[in-house]
């Protein structure tokens, strides 16, 4: 959590008007929050994180590796504010997990086996089905 605090000196938040519910309230008021972190030159993430991150990130990471992420989803900036930092911090955990690598496995004698004789039997069944020819 402490590497969390960190990146807050590395976020740039701007307000801006939003679209959707408000009245003419949305018309006066910048309440949508804009936040922005540039993920190459931060200090604070791992070079493995950055590269997860950016994946994860997809098109809200413009070319110049900057992450944009904003939030309208309520009527007041505090509200949109802890919004979007707190999908910005999950966005941040999820990309600091390391995958699971896979590792390749054979399947077995015995499940080969199972497999093939399902398979027969299965075809027996098909086998009887069909038209029935009359006497």
């Amino acid at each position: 959590m402490r590497e969390m605090k960190k990146l807050d000196s590395e976020i740039q938040l701007e307000y801006i008007r939003a679209s959707g519910p408000g009245g003419q309230n949305v018309n006066k008021v910048a309440t949508a929050v804009q936040l922005r972190f540039d993920i190459l030159n931060s200090s604070n993430l791992a070079s493995e994180t950055k590269g997860r991150l950016i994946l994860l990130a997809g098109k809200r990471v413009n070319a110049n590796g900057i992450l944009i992420l904003e939030s309208k989803r309520f009527r007041t900036q505090e509200g949109n504010r802890e919004d979007v930092i707190a999908k910005f911090y999950e966005l941040i955990q999820k990309a600091s997990v390391k995958p699971k690598i896979r590792k390749k496995t054979k399947a077995t004698k015995a499940s080969k086996e199972k497999r093939l004789s399902e398979k027969k039997k299965r075809s027996e069944i098909k086998k009887f089905r069909g038209k029935v020819s009359g006497e």
